[in-house]
């Protein structure tokens, strides 16, 4: 059936026709994106003329009018209908009367519909009033009646539009600021807002808007393109929910990505993401434009008076060969000779950086165009200005984003796009792979003055997740990578292979640190062997904590880098040729040791906790005090059975483990025995804390074997379901057999959960093997726990075993 005829059954059969015409074009196949949007409107057109030419009958002085999405001509399968029922005033009954022969056929088909009933002076002054009644009339289009009477409120509004745009555009920008804090980046959400989030299809809008004022233009170069690609995104979303819904949901991403014909979900969010990013730019690019226009319009008057009506000449500052400031931005000087001079825009960019200004969209699309490619390797000053650029701090970003839109970047890094707007489905991670490398570039700069090689520092920041965009270890891949990378940038052989080094290693201290028992020497001669200096330690020390607080808030505490500032201590100790110190003769602290004899001569456990706002030993504080939770000191007499114990009655007391430590005591000469210290962060899940004397009791409770902790927390979970959200991946439980040489060592990986400890406690005792020690540690939703275990003689388990119970433990999760 052909558009035409579609029309023609749609007319022919009132609202049953439109709706079964309107059903079979949006199923169509063969008709998708622009043209089936635009045959929408068509479609919706000529049955609401129909409606309004029944309606109106002897009526003069009216017209229906389609504002805003509606009135561009682009209906989503599930886009509510904007409509201005415009009329004279001459005859408000059967005006009345109208309106309800028009609202009440869309509300029977369950459209949904935002309608108004105006004169044009009362449109008009709707709009004086209100910003976002003005947008929508701004796109007015004729639908039915009256045409004259449209005409004249569409020539209207943009009078007043153009008049008013100094006044009405401030308002806009503020509009648009408010929407972003509240919803986020486009370019950034894992679960993104097609329309209201910043780079979305609002922000399309309001650069129409600006346009329209004729007071500064967007850059249009691909932006039709990128406000088609979200709709098309739109469209599919609609029609895979059959929901009005403008968030991008997780698990419809699939399904929406198998509606557009892509690979899959990642595909997908590139493409939002990529889209998005062209909106986001060219809106910073235009209302930094508005600004300057109307700050010259503030200014002109008042110079005109001093120059007597001369024309005043913009003044220019230099910044760096070739380079100057003019207006508030960096463009490039009269003189500069972009064809000639192929590390121009690096120079630029850093110069841009250094001063804090941006770079006029002008000077990055000539330096785009004319540019030379730099030569392999690069020459010293290339290497020396991205160095410059990449330590310049939070100005670097903007910067980086105007080289990135015009593909400065990939030709100066080709391997690049393989991590442009990557999305990384992580809930710990807030930006996309090449925003995170920006992101940790920025924080690195924090840390030069840590280091002895800060530009070492700043490339391996770049460079340290390159790998992402190929299969595999993105470690591996990436430490490949960055040799090319670092050899073409003009490094020499030894600076080439710290980079690579810092690349490949980039998660060894922070998964060590947390995952693995740092009083076993094989733990700090492993890593110590990984590192090979004392200078790339320095280094890595520093990349991980930029790496971590540029992943985002989840991935760094005070607590975390206080076990990474003891692993470096320790390796450092071994490059300075001090072994590490013997497990066994590791120094309790003086309350450990008042603790653990306490619990030797009792017998039963004794246990202090206490809030701490204050960092650790050995960590100086930065900036406000940050809450650590709540520090739980366990001491208890060895036996079996204290990890699920322990663990047991913190989930009944819903207490949230963050991280946990447990190792073996050995008491001072003269006194028997052993006994388990438990080091513990906790948080409650809700409510206030419960009182240490409770603990204890239930905790005596649990090891005597009279508290039925797997009842009780059954019973709880019976009695509260709990909701089910995204399906998490599976646990995966693996074996390190050469983490320790004292024990083994069984990491597990696994969506944290209540109880989850206690389970898995409970499974290792069932398996008969002995917890050495345990580290414990919570990202975001994610729980990544190491267990050094033994036999019950105290060895390391043979391999078979070890892996016996490993899978053992991974189908208890799984079940």
């Amino acid at each position: 059936m052909t558009g035409t005829d579609v029309q023609k059954e749609a007319e022919d059969s009132g609202p049953s026709g439109y709706a079964a015409a309107r059903l079979r074009l949006l199923t169509e196949e063969t008709r998708s994106g622009p043209p089936r949007r635009a045959a929408l409107a068509e479609l919706t057109d000529d049955w609401l003329t129909g409606l309004f030419s029944a309606g109106a009958e002897g009526l003069r002085g009216a017209s229906l009018v389609a504002v805003g999405g509606y009135g561009r001509g682009e209906l989503s399968p599930r886009s509510d209908l904007d409509l201005l029922l415009l009329h004279d005033g001459s005859d408000a009954k059967a005006v009345a009367a109208l309106a309800d022969r028009l609202w009440y056929p869309v509300w029977d088909l369950g459209l949904d519909l935002d309608h108004s009933v105006r004169t044009p002076a009362e449109a008009r002054r709707t709009a004086g009033e209100d910003l976002k009644v003005q947008l929508g009339l701004l796109d007015a289009r004729h639908i039915a009646g009256d045409l004259g009477l449209t005409a004249g409120l569409r020539t209207a509004v943009l009078a007043d539009w153009r008049n008013q745009a100094p006044k009405r555009l401030p308002e806009l920008q503020e509009l648009c600021a408010e929407r972003a804090e509240r919803q986020g980046e486009l370019q950034y959400l894992l679960e993104p807002d097609l329309k209201e989030a910043r780079g979305g299809l609002r922000d399309a809008t309001a650069l129409r808007a600006v346009a329209a004022s004729w007071l500064a233009d967007a850059p249009r170069e691909g932006l039709a393109d990128a406000r088609r690609r979200l709709l098309d995104v739109r469209d599919a979303l609609h029609l895979a929910t059959g929901r009005a819904t403008d968030r991008l949901a997780l698990q419809e991403q699939d399904q929406v990505a198998a509606e557009l014909g892509l690979l899959d979900a990642d595909t997908l969010l590139r493409q939002v993401y990529e889209a998005a990013r062209l909106v986001s730019y060219a809106s910073d690019v235009t209302w930094r434009e508005v600004g300057r226009v109307l700050r010259s319009r503030a200014v002109r008057p008042r110079l005109r008076a001093m120059l007597g009506g001369g024309k005043p000449t913009a003044e220019r500052s230099p910044l760096a060969e070739g380079v100057v400031e003019q207006d508030g931005e960096v463009v490039l000087a009269r003189a500069a000779r972009p064809e000639r001079d192929p590390v121009l825009p690096l120079r630029a960019a850093a110069a841009a950086a250094q001063a804090g200004l941006p770079l006029s969209l002008h000077a990055v699309r000539r330096l785009a165009a004319t540019v030379r490619p730099l030569p392999a390797p690069w020459p010293a000053e290339g290497r020396e200005q991205l160095v410059t650029l990449l330590g310049s701090g939070r100005p670097t970003i903007e910067v980086w984003e105007a080289l990135e839109a015009e593909g400065l970047i990939t030709q100066l890094l080709p391997d690049w796009e393989r991590v442009r707007c990557r999305p990384q489905r992580n809930a710990v991670h807030l930006w996309t792979v090449d925003r995170h490398l920006i992101e940790t570039a920025v924080r690195a700069s924090e840390f030069t003055r840590r280091v002895s090689r800060p530009d070492l520092l700043l490339v391996a920041a770049l460079l340290h997740d390159i790998g992402k965009g190929w299969p595999g270890d993105h470690s591996v891949a990436g430490e490949i990578i960055a040799k090319d990378v670092a050899a073409r940038i003009g490094f020499d052989r030894h600076d080439v292979t710290v980079i690579a080094t810092l690349v490949r290693h980039h998660l060894t201290l922070i998964d060590t640190a947390t995952r693995r028992d740092l009083e076993d020497p094989a733990t700090v001669r492993a890593v110590a062997e990984a590192v090979g200096s004392q200078g790339t330690l320095e280094l890595l020390h520093a990349l991980t904590e930029a790496d971590a607080l540029a992943t985002g808030p989840a991935a760094w505490s005070s607590w975390r880098g206080s076990l990474v500032a003891d692993l470096v201590k320790r390796v450092s100790a071994v490059f300075a040729g001090d072994a590490p110190d013997d497990p066994e003769e590791a120094a309790p602290t003086a309350e450990q040791e008042r603790l653990a004899l306490e619990a030797a001569a009792t017998g039963s456990p004794v246990l202090a906790l206490r809030a701490q706002t204050e960092p650790p030993a050995g960590q100086e504080p930065s900036g406000d005090p940050e809450p650590l939770g709540v520090e739980l000191l366990i001491a208890v007499p060895d036996q079996p059975g204290v990890l699920p114990a322990v663990a047991g009655v913190l989930a009944m007391h819903r207490l949230t483990v963050r991280t946990a430590e447990l190792r073996s005591l050995h008491l001072p000469d003269g006194v028997e025995g052993s006994v388990l210290l438990l080091d513990w962060r906790v948080a409650a899940e809700y409510g206030s804390l419960p009182q240490a004397a409770r603990l204890r009791a239930d905790l005596v409770r649990a090891l005597d074997g009279s508290l039925d902790i797997a009842g009780r927390l059954g019973e709880r979970d019976a009695a509260y379901p709990r909701r089910r959200g995204v399906i998490a991946p599976p646990a995966r439980v693996s074996v390190h057999p050469a983490a320790s040489r004292l024990a083994t060592v069984i990491e597990v990986r696994s969506q944290d959960a209540p109880g989850l400890l206690f389970r898995i406690g409970r499974a290792l005792e069932d398996a008969s093997v002995r917890v050495r020690s345990a580290h414990v540690s919570t990202l975001g939703a994610n729980a990544v726990d190491a267990f050094y275990v033994t036999g019950p003689e105290g060895a390391p388990l043979p391999g078979e075993e070890a892996a016996s119970v490993a899978r053992k433990l991974e189908e208890t999760l799984r079940g």
